[in-house]
């Protein structure tokens, strides 16, 4: 009788796991990012947006009947749409993640999706804001503005920690430790580490906490309002809402306008770059898994250098 089970479930393990629709694979897919991969909703919501365009694209086909042509045809489909280099690459991770998946689960057995390669993507050199201009950005917001010291808290937070907007949106109070000058932001992967705050961020956060977050909780149970930055109804900050008045306050001082959370984020590297910090600790504070998504901020510092040189040297 064991014999028999064991033998009925090895044949369910391999027998093909049909679907009649690209949604079943889809919803599936996406069942199994959460429950087994653990991943970050982010992450999950980027892979379920990457699937509708290959979903679009299918038009009725079913995936496990693709080749590696076929494929290919999907990339230069993408490349006609004018994504970008890097948008491509993270297609072609979702794609490989999809792909697995469909193997692990018997719907196929040749993978053709581990035959695709990245293209090779050029490394740009992130847009930071001048320190000279930092300070008359981080105090955009005035009394005039309704929740003005909540968002000179943000600002702050995001310049004085590189952290990124997701991290800040989902930062909770209790990760908050103004007194020793330090926060605990959960990056990807639910990774938490330490990020020093500077004097004037505590200061500025301090502030926040004693006044304006105060009223915007008057009317909740302080357990269900755990997070630092609060909206006006006493709920956690999208991270969309953040995005939102970091462009605001640089088209206010006028700074780029294409200037977002993640611009604070570069800013914050490469300022402590020019300022003499080791890049493996620069690494540390932000999150990076790899020292060479930190490296790119070297080529900040080396493209002010060749400018400098030009202007001055001789024979620049």
């Amino acid at each position: 009788m064991k014999s028999k089970l064991k033998k009925l479930s090895l044949q369910n393990q391999t027998a093909p796991q049909q679907e009649t629709s690209f949604a079943g694979w889809s919803e599936r897919f996406v069942s199994y990012l959460r429950s087994e991969c653990h991943l970050a909703s982010n992450t999950v919501e980027a892979y379920g947006r990457d699937l509708e365009h290959f979903q679009s694209w299918l038009s009725g086909r079913l995936p496990n009947k693709l080749k590696i042509d076929d494929l290919t045809n999907y990339l230069v489909w993408l490349k006609e749409k004018k994504l970008a280099a890097s948008s491509i690459a993270r297609h072609i991770v979702s794609l490989r993640m999809f792909y697995k998946f469909l193997q692990l689960e018997a719907a196929i057995t040749d993978n053709p999706a581990e035959l695709l390669t990245t293209p090779k993507l050029w490394r740009r050199v992130p847009t930071v804001i001048n320190a000279t201009l930092i300070d008359r950005f981080l105090t955009a917001p005035q009394k005039y503005d309704p929740l003005w010291l909540r968002d000179r808290a943000i600002l702050e937070l995001l310049y004085a920690t590189g952290c990124r907007v997701s991290e800040v949106s989902d930062m909770l109070l209790s990760n908050v430790f103004l007194d020793q000058g330090y926060c605990l932001a959960e990056g990807k992967g639910s990774k938490q580490r330490m990020v020093p705050l500077g004097q004037r961020a505590v200061e500025t956060i301090r502030e926040y906490l004693s006044s304006s977050r105060v009223k915007l909780i008057e009317n909740r149970d302080p357990k269900q309002t755990p997070w630092l930055i609060l909206s006006r109804s006493g709920l956690r900050l999208r991270r969309e809402a953040i995005w939102e008045l970091v462009k605001r306050y640089a088209l206010r001082v006028g700074i780029d306008p294409e200037t977002s959370p993640h611009t604070l984020r570069h800013s914050f590297a490469t300022h402590l770059l020019a300022g003499g910090a080791d890049l493996r600790l620069i690494q540390e504070m932000l999150g990076h898994a790899s020292i060479e998504t930190t490296q790119i901020y070297t080529q900040v510092e080396n493209s002010k250098l060749k400018k400098v040189h030009k202007q001055f040297h001789p024979r620049g």
